[in-house]
């Protein structure tokens, strides 16, 4: 499993689930669409480092880091 740092712009990785976080936070990203399966792809990363910007399911979402190393992932190659 990887952290969404270990990723560089244009990579894709898929959801492998969730690390520990609060059940409300978890809820809010499984809302988002960011599901165990779905894959992501890194769009971008602001200047000074956070939020980034992903794609998942045709949709941009902007997170901080912090946020989004509560994902696990897998890296894959499409």
């Amino acid at each position: 499993m990887i952290a969404i740092k270990d990723l560089r712009i244009g990579d894709k990785a898929m959801i492998r689930g969730f690390r520990d976080c609060a059940r409300q936070y978890r809820q809010k990203l499984l809302s988002m669409g960011l599901t165990p399966g779905a894959i992501i792809q890194l769009i971008r990363v602001a200047p000074l480092g956070d939020p980034i910007q992903i794609l998942s399911r045709g949709c941009h979402v902007s997170l901080r880091k912090a946020e989004a190393n509560v994902l696990q992932l897998e890296k894959v190659s499409i």
